[in-house]
């Protein structure tokens, strides 16, 4: 409801307000879920008892109490978000990052990503991306990159930071629970999750890419260009694929070494937002499959 509260304008305070309205009353439409008990209206409860065991009164206990991380995280954000601002560090660290890119769009949005990464491995998600909403933003958006994909393109790596090694609290804490090395489930997930650190370039790089994103209501979706938004989601698809294939060693059957680096620079061709590179990734993605599928008829001959 979030969402669609969003797609019709609304701002996000907005949304999210409504959205717990329709929550509260909907929730009405079975016994189990209502927040107040069906016999508190018809009498047949104590008023204050009624109030205070109703789940609406333990969803307010348990909201109050998850606010207090958020409200710590944000007020030490705060304060380094405020010093930034306040001295001009935010600017200052913007045009450093687009002078060592030599006004590079793909540059800028790779310093960009590892700095965000560095920031993520010390603090959490909601502060790694409020910090450097402030000091890294600017650099993209100087470039031409719309407000929401830059935004958009720092928070998803400040949520990759959780399983980026060394510090990964993400599968430490996987491994925690289920007994196993920590540092071999880092590296395991960081696998899993390699071909999604691509992403977000898709979203800066190519102004295709934007439509990728919620652009904020309605009548911009309607006016979205949806064959190359359907271009752009398939080659990044097919190329996320051959980046996963390359990285796990495996597509129709376990590759080579040779195929697995011609699938890796697939994927990396695939996600780059022009035309020449997508057409070598589909071709070099074609011809691992052509060589697995005749590897597999001559396998079978022989048997």
């Amino acid at each position: 409801s979030i969402i669609a509260f969003m797609l019709m304008g609304y701002s996000p305070v907005l949304s999210v307000f409504w959205a717990t309205v329709a929550a509260f009353a909907t929730s009405f439409l079975h016994r189990d879920c209502a927040m107040f008990s069906y016999d508190l209206f018809r009498g047949r409860e104590p008023l204050v008892k009624g109030i205070f065991q109703s789940k609406f009164f333990k969803a307010l206990e348990a909201g109050s109490v998850s606010v207090l991380n958020v409200a710590t995280i944000c007020a030490g954000a705060g304060i380094i978000v405020g010093v930034v601002t306040l001295t001009g560090l935010g600017l200052k660290f913007s045009a450093i990052i687009i002078d060592y890119a030599g006004g590079s769009l793909l540059l800028t949005a790779i310093y960009t990503s590892l700095i965000v990464w560095i920031v993520g491995l010390a603090v959490p998600v909601t502060a790694s991306y409020i910090i450097c909403a402030v000091i890294a933003a600017p650099a993209l958006i100087k470039l031409g990159v719309p407000d929401f994909a830059a935004h958009m393109f720092i928070f998803y790596y400040a949520v990759l930071s959780e399983v980026s090694p060394p510090t990964a609290l993400s599968p430490f804490a996987a491994a925690a629970i289920t007994g196993g090395d920590p540092y071999k489930t880092t590296l395991q997930s960081w696998k899993y999750t390699m071909p999604a650190f691509l992403v977000p370039f898709m979203f800066v790089l190519d102004p295709s890419g934007i439509g990728l994103l919620l652009t904020g209501s309605i009548k911009t979706l309607g006016e979205a260009d949806w064959g190359s938004i359907a271009l752009v989601t398939g080659t990044a698809a097919l190329g996320i694929a051959a980046l996963a294939g390359g990285v796990q060693g495996w597509a129709l059957r376990r590759t080579t070494w040779v195929e697995q680096g011609m699938l890796i620079v697939a994927g990396l061709a695939l996600v780059y937002p022009k035309a020449l590179f997508d057409a070598i990734g589909i071709a070099l993605v074609a011809f691992v499959l052509v060589l697995q599928f005749l590897r597999r008829d001559t396998a079978a001959a022989k048997a």
